[in-house]
């Protein structure tokens, strides 16, 4: 037999919630001294231990375990969920993390709204371009960064083997209702094929234009500072923003090169 304390430790859970569990009936101490009222646990008892934990990390509540439990709840069963859960945890921390990563950029700005961009702006026509894409609309911003790249990767497992196809990788950025659409490819000359569309680009007239280098977590600093003085111009936008990726190697980022562009509406 186990002191409560030492079934907690082994189940990785406190004294209070094996009590909650006992008045909930979900997991009765094996023996309850009759004059200490000390709780004691069989071995055996971890293995339903380990199954009210993974059903609770699961959000389910104390009913509905209970049911479960009563029914029998198989090891196939507890897999497959808690895989679903760790997927879903993880995505939420790539989100949270992004979100941090965007309050920190917001921040900057806010600290050097007031200094002087050494970006280089240049206005030029933008050429119509036909894309080999994939598009996606995301909530928040924070979430662009875990959709494009995979976006890439997967027309490039496509389109790999056509020489030149994976030569100028282009993004577009548009605000919609439902968050930001997210549009990103290769522009390309081939037939369409299955697992991307074919995506017409318009020409755009003029564009404001800049050279962003490095890394992407500062982006949004650059195009911030692009925005202000297209403003400070008198301009405003006039479709989705274009990411040209003048180069996008190698993973650290630090060498890459990205042209922003923005069309914008002449007076």
């Amino acid at each position: 037999m186990l002191s409560i304390g030492a079934f907690a430790q082994i189940g990785q859970v406190t004294h209070r919630q094996l009590r909650h569990w006992d008045s909930a009936g979900l997991l009765v101490p094996a023996h309850v001294d009759e004059f200490t009222g000390y709780r004691s646990y069989d071995p055996s008892q971890l293995k339903q231990l380990h199954r009210i934990v993974a059903l609770r990390r699961l959000g389910f509540g104390i009913d509905d375990i209970a049911a479960m439990l009563d029914e029998g709840v198989d090891t196939d069963f507890l897999t497959k969920q808690l895989r679903i859960r760790q997927a879903e945890v993880e995505r939420e921390y790539r989100v949270a993390a992004a979100r941090l990563v965007d309050v920190e950029r917001r921040l900057h700005l806010i600290e050097t709204e007031n200094h002087m961009s050494q970006i280089e702006y240049v206005e030029k026509p933008l050429p119509a371009l036909r894309l080999a894409a994939r598009m996606a609309v995301v909530a928040e911003q924070p979430e662009i960064a875990g959709v494009v790249g995979p976006m890439f990767d997967d027309i490039a497992a496509i389109i790999g083997g056509v020489p030149g196809a994976l030569d100028t990788p282009v993004a577009l950025y548009e605000t919609v209702e439902e968050g930001m659409r997210v549009t990103a490819g290769y522009v390309y000359k081939g037939e369409a094929r299955e697992g991307f569309d074919i995506v017409e680009i318009p020409a755009a007239d003029a564009a404001i234009c800049g050279v962003h280098l490095g890394s992407m977590d500062r982006i949004g600093n650059s195009w911030q500072a692009l925005h202000t003085d297209l403003l400070a111009r008198g301009y405003v936008p006039s479709a989705a923003c274009r990411e040209l990726y003048v180069r996008s190697y190698p993973e650290d980022q630090t060498d890459w090169v990205t042209e922003l562009q923005q069309p914008i509406e002449l007076p």
